[in-house]
């Protein structure tokens, strides 16, 4: 993407944690971001594993956004005015085959909890990451989950797993469509393996300089790999846009 082109940028969409979060926190910089694409007339569009209910508390408590993809690309979550809608982008049958599979999990695995966020969840289902660090318990919960059927993926914080076809990319692509905006007039920022379908498939996305630590475990891989410790995830957000914005 050249200079020319990234000054006609009509859409920054951005993962969360570690990308736009500093050591598991929203920190000044955050708000930096914000108020710097604000006074660009930018949109920003956060595409997350969070919950639909972080969703929800984003677009109630940040008024610059008005657009939300969470749950690793199962929702897409909209603000206009007072008016929140949420749009699944999997089928109720899917939803449904979900809950019922839970169910099972738990059975399975009854020393195992879902996320405390998991409640907030509508098109998919967590567990944290670090209450996974028995690797053989991991492999094990991820051989059950294919002997279901049921699809998974790993961000920064947890293990990530539902029914259908979910990603970020296919909910990205869908809200351009519905937007009548060209990808290509639009950048991706991520740091994490559940952004992997963005990496794939999306001609402009740029890794924050943390990505380094998961390098070796991508199969796609950014066109954009910042570095140094001043790009580490909201910093190096920042700093691309404001030298190339």
């Amino acid at each position: 993407m050249s200079h020319t082109q990234l000054n006609k940028t009509k859409i920054v969409f951005s993962d969360f944690d570690g990308t736009l979060t500093y050591k598991e926190g929203l920190g000044p910089v955050f708000f930096d971001i914000l108020n710097f694409l604000e006074s660009k007339k930018v949109p920003l569009v956060i595409v997350t594993g969070r919950s639909l209910s972080w969703g929800h508390f984003l677009l109630t408590h940040f008024p610059f956004l008005t657009d939300v993809i969470v749950e690793g690309g199962g929702t897409i979550v909209s603000r206009n005015g007072k008016f929140i809608t949420e749009e699944p982008m999997v089928s109720e049958s899917e939803i449904k085959r979900l809950a019922r599979f839970v169910l099972e999990f738990e059975k399975a695995f009854p020393n195992i909890r879902l996320s405390v966020d998991s409640f907030g969840r509508k098109t998919d289902r967590a567990i944290e990451l670090h209450d996974l660090q028995d690797g053989v318990l991991f492999h094990h919960i991820e051989d059950f989950l294919r002997q279901h059927n049921i699809n998974f993926s790993t961000s920064n914080v947890h293990l990530n797993f539902w029914c259908g076809e979910i990603s970020k990319y296919i909910a990205v692509d869908h809200f351009l469509k519905k937007h009548n905006v060209l990808e290509t007039n639009c950048l991706f920022f991520g740091d994490s393996l559940n952004d992997q379908a963005m990496f794939k498939s999306f001609h402009n996305s740029i890794g924050v300089s943390n990505i380094a630590t998961i390098m070796d475990r991508l199969v796609h891989k950014p066109t954009t790999i910042l570095t140094g410790d001043e790009n580490i995830g909201p910093f190096g957000v920042l700093n691309y846009l404001k030298k190339n914005l």
